[in-house]
């Protein structure tokens, strides 16, 4: 895929501003902070949503990123990270490690980081604890923008119903493992991401923790707490 240095800019932009708004980006915001003419900008996503990285969701609106761009996105961010040094400086991060050193049974270190991760991300938190699945804030989940349509709902309940089961045939082997929109096994029009970090555990060599959110994410700083969340419990179980 051709992409300039500064469409990749503008993808990035476009991602992290429609993460903090949940509303569309347009050429003006954009144009201000690169420095150009709105026309150079609205050129530039020309040639993203022919890559298919960005879609216009209503005619005179912004853009917004498609299943591709978060990958894309994703991708590079996977690529350009070397270790976690965000995390030091990250309050997040502290609180998630106190509140599950302070626990003194692996299965409620377990659920204090999955609730630790709800808290600090809003998205809903999950880990398989021994044959269960531990599901924690689905009501935050639902309150996000995106799920007030009862046909995004009903498909995220179905991809949950069915998650444990798919984890445990699926096995993902990856230390962090991350399913954006359509890359979902199950659930592919819900709109969701779902990261999750493989771990070991008293109950498995495979054990995962992680979030499901909307595709409208802080990436960067999910990835890591989810990554973080899942280093430290396996070396403290």
């Amino acid at each position: 895929m051709e992409i300039t240095e500064r469409q990749k800019g503008i993808l990035c932009q476009i991602i992290e501003e429609y993460a903090e708004t949940a509303s569309p980006v347009g050429s003006v915001t954009l144009a201000k902070l690169f420095n150009v003419s709105p026309a150079t900008i609205r050129a530039e996503m020309a040639r993203l949503e022919v890559l298919g990285l960005i879609a216009q969701p209503h005619t005179s609106a912004g853009r917004v990123p498609t299943d591709a761009g978060y990958r894309f996105y994703v991708n590079n961010l996977e690529n350009r990270e070397n270790g976690e040094p965000e995390l030091a400086l990250d309050r997040g991060a502290h609180a998630l490690e106190v509140r599950v050193t302070s626990q003194s049974r692996a299965d409620a270190a377990i659920r204090g980081a999955v609730d630790s991760l709800v808290e600090l991300t809003g998205n809903l938190g999950l880990a398989t604890i021994g044959g269960q699945l531990y599901l924690s804030g689905i009501s935050r989940l639902f309150t996000q923008p995106e799920f007030g349509d009862t046909r995004r709902v009903q498909s995220v309940a179905k991809l949950l119903d069915n998650l444990e089961p798919w984890l445990r045939e699926a096995a993902p082997g990856e230390a962090l493992n991350i399913f954006i929109g359509h890359e979902n096994p199950i659930g592919k029009n819900s709109e969701v991401s779902l990261i999750i970090s493989k771990f070991r555990s008293p109950f498995s060599d495979r054990s995962y923790i992680g979030v499901l959110g909307p595709t409208r994410q802080n990436y960067s700083r999910v990835m890591a707490l989810v990554r973080h969340a899942g280093n430290m419990l396996e070396e403290i179980l």
